[in-house]
């Protein structure tokens, strides 16, 4: 018995050795749950037939504003920590980055089934439709992106290399911009302000990253 009792004195003692809490745990949870409610609603309104004529091309539209919110999103985790102390806001971005892969990944399987079964027309889109164009290269941009989200990338990389890499997230973002500015014809109005946020996040970046160069030249003279 007194070594019982020992034994839970010592733990009692010593929190130190208890497993750290992870804080805000429904965050990730939450997040993922919320990402599918796109895919939701678009499953309820295609059952309800209320995707208009052309449902195909409403699904494809709609998976690819999905993808550049949760890129868009993605790309504001951290001036959201520098500007307002959001920690809260680094430890999803890794999720909302492959959320913008994932539905980047659907958005373009659903063109290529809106092709099916002429898939030969592809690469002449790809290569003779401006918007498409953009589209496709942003895809591929996020590709190594994904490839390397994994904490274990960043060891076999290296730090510096593994950010240079994912520093392709701002061309990537700049090109599903502009590609969905492009893709509607009509009210741009939508397009637009995605682009703007996106452009705004871009320019808070430079200006960290040339604040950064001028201190570090001033710390070497």
């Amino acid at each position: 018995m007194g070594f019982l009792r020992l034994a839970v004195a010592e733990r009692v003692q010593a929190p130190g050795r208890r497993r750290a809490a992870v804080p805000d745990p429904w965050l990730k949870p939450g997040i993922l749950i919320g990402a599918l409610m796109p895919i939701v609603w678009i499953g309820i309104r295609y059952g309800d037939r209320a995707l208009g004529a052309d449902p195909i091309k409403e699904i494809e539209n709609e998976l690819g504003l999905a993808a550049l919110i949760f890129l868009i999103a993605s790309v504001a985790c951290s001036p959201a920590k520098r500007l307002w102390g959001w920690t809260w806001a680094m430890r999803v971005r890794r999720e909302l980055g492959l959320l913008a892969f994932g539905y980047a990944c659907i958005h373009f399987a659903v063109y290529f089934w809106d092709q099916f079964p002429d898939w030969g027309v592809i690469p002449e889109d790809i290569l003779q439709r401006p918007f498409i164009t953009v589209g496709f290269a942003a895809f591929v941009l996020l590709i190594p992106l994904a490839l390397t989200s994994t904490k274990g990338s960043v060891k076999r990389l290296g730090f510096v290399r593994w950010q240079q890499i994912h520093w392709l997230v701002y061309p990537a973002g700049a090109l599903a911009a502009v590609h969905f500015v492009w893709r509607v014809k009509r009210d741009v109005s939508q397009p637009l302000t995605y682009a703007i946020i996106l452009a705004l996040l871009l320019a808070i970046r430079l200006a960290w990253w040339l604040q950064k160069r001028y201190t570090r030249g001033q710390s070497l003279r």
